[in-house]
């Protein structure tokens, strides 16, 4: 059986997570090298949970947060 692709990006997260049957994983497994779009998305959303996971931080120009609060200021 196939997997569309709005069942597998519904269940990307899971996947990633190692939280899906060993069917659906097989599924799963199959069609990402064959849908660039899921592809896209599988590679997108591990990529921000390695950063997001990775716990560093950084120094933002000065400046930035009264910038930022301006240009929302102006936006809303």
């Amino acid at each position: 059986m196939q997997i569309s692709c709005l069942e597998v990006i519904r269940e990307l997260s899971n996947y990633i997570d190692k939280d899906v049957t060993p069917e659906l994983r097989e599924q799963i497994v199959a069609h990402l090298p064959a849908c660039t779009h899921c592809s896209a998305v599988y590679d997108g959303l591990r990529n921000t949970i390695t950063l997001v996971g990775d716990g560093r931080s950084f120094q933002l120009p000065a400046g930035f947060s009264q910038r930022l609060r301006a240009r929302l200021t102006n936006i809303s």
